[in-house]
């Protein structure tokens, strides 16, 4: 098979490199329209294929996903995660997601449902009326309390601003890991590299102390922490996870229990306020679903519509944007093979937003979510929380906690844009708002 030519023109590699690092997003849409679902590239010395079509995408992820390891961003997250689920490897990242497996089961996180609804019923009474506020921000502290109590059985209100300011500035320091000759530069004693170690530094000793709690009392607290440490590998002699190993999940599950979540929540209020007839819509069911009081778990099957909208803003603005996969043998595509080495990329960004499974699709529609469509929708054309064997693990964590918390906000609150508020996404690790979502609270 021949090797894949070069999408764009060697003369416009150094200029691709630029864009993409400026605003990837819209550099991945701009080479699959104009080059089509299969496309190469190149930043720097790194070959580049992105892949924009569920079956394509479906055998990345899925189908020959041995072929694949992560991509170099999430490889160089270990520097922030270390050897968690997110970017560990082969049999070590099996055997870490068969022990922590439990943890995650329906029942267990049924469990939480009340504490999610509890504590966004507390945040409601953050606000009054007419207060300006960032939702980006205030986001990120309810779901940084939700998952400090559910997944960690701690009260961490207390040290929420150190925490979410810590975690913010060692994610917004990420690029600094993505430039070229990074692992040179992280030891090189430059400010950006002292406040990145400083920041994880600070992260650590929160993990660590909780873990240090929970060692001392062995107790199961009903929490995903206590889990974790009494978790036995029973094909390797019952052996636990070392605190370092539990470290390293805890740190991941703490970004992907609150960052993630947070910024759906974000650009849902976003979307909300810029579309009065779904935002009626939604408080409709409401009222008649609740009738103003507290949701919780059994409330989901009568909230379809508060999940169509949650699903119509992951859509929009994935949480996720983008799955970085290196091929590690010769990988037949088409009629091409691709060498090892290269990057793969797929993007839920550009994929959400492809005409040809989504009518309309820079049109926020939270009807169009019906069953038939889903039914119809090819499995790969949505994937906020990615596919195949490294599927995130709390999926359905994710969701029940977003929709009692929108549920239950949503009930007490609406929240207007402030005008010429810029909006602009952010895509790191994850797509935040670049400049913050600075919005009226008006009492409901």
């Amino acid at each position: 098979m021949p090797t894949l030519p070069p999408g764009p023109r060697s003369a416009t590699l150094f200029a691709s490199a630029r864009l993409y690092r400026r605003d990837p997003i819209h550099f991945l849409r701009s080479l699959t329209h104009d080059y089509g679902d299969i496309v190469s590239f190149q930043i720097g010395p790194q070959p580049m294929l992105l892949v924009n079509h569920p079956d394509l995408i479906r055998d990345v992820l899925v189908t020959h996903a041995k072929q694949f390891h992560k991509g170099r961003g999430l490889q160089r997250a270990k520097r922030l995660l270390g050897d968690g689920l997110l970017t560990s490897e082969g049999p070590y990242h099996l055997r870490q997601r068969r022990m922590m497996q439990p943890a995650f089961h329906r029942q267990r996180i049924a469990e939480y449902g009340l504490v999610m609804a509890s504590e966004a019923e507390r945040a409601a009474q953050w606000w009054r009326d007419g207060d300006t506020v960032d939702v980006a921000e205030e986001m990120m502290r309810l779901t940084l309390g939700i998952v400090g109590k559910t997944l960690f059985g701690a009260d961490v209100e207390n040290e929420a601003a150190e925490i979410s300011s810590a975690l913010g500035e060692a994610i917004q320091l990420f690029h600094l890991l993505m430039l070229p000759f990074a692992d040179v530069l992280a030891r090189l004693p430059l400010p950006q590299v002292r406040r990145f170690n400083a920041a994880r530094a600070r992260l650590d000793a929160v993990i660590y102390r909780m873990i240090a709690e929970h060692r001392r009392t062995d107790d199961d607290r009903g929490d995903l922490l206590s889990m974790l440490l009494a978790a036995r590998d029973e094909d390797e002699d019952g052996a636990r996870m070392t605190d370092e190993q539990v470290r390293d999940e805890a740190m991941t599950i703490f970004l992907a229990g609150h960052e993630t979540t947070a910024n759906a929540l974000s650009w849902t209020w976003y979307l909300l306020s810029e579309h009065p007839e779904a935002e009626a819509a939604l408080h409709a069911e409401l009222a008649g679903a609740l009738g103003g009081r507290i949701p919780n778990i059994a409330d989901l099957p009568a909230l379809p519509y508060t999940r169509k909208v949650l699903a119509e803003s992951m859509r929009l603005y994935p949480p996720a944007w983008v799955i970085g996969r290196r091929a590690v043998t010769p990988y037949a595509i088409g009629e091409y093979t691709i060498p090892p080495g290269t990057v793969f990329l797929v993007s839920q960004s550009v994929t959400h937003h492809d005409a040809r499974f989504y009518q309309d699709p820079e049109r926020f529609d939270p009807t169009r979510w019906t069953p038939e469509f889903e039914a119809a929708l090819p499995k790969f054309a949505y994937y906020p929380f990615g596919g195949g064997p490294r599927v995130c693990i709390g999926e359905q964590f994710a969701w029940m906690e977003l929709i009692l918390v929108l549920a239950a906000l949503a009930q007490r609150w609406r929240f207007r844009l402030v005008p010429g508020h810029p909006i602009a996404t952010m895509p790191i690790i994850t797509l935040r708002p670049r400049h913050g979502i600075r919005m009226t609270a008006e009492k409901r």
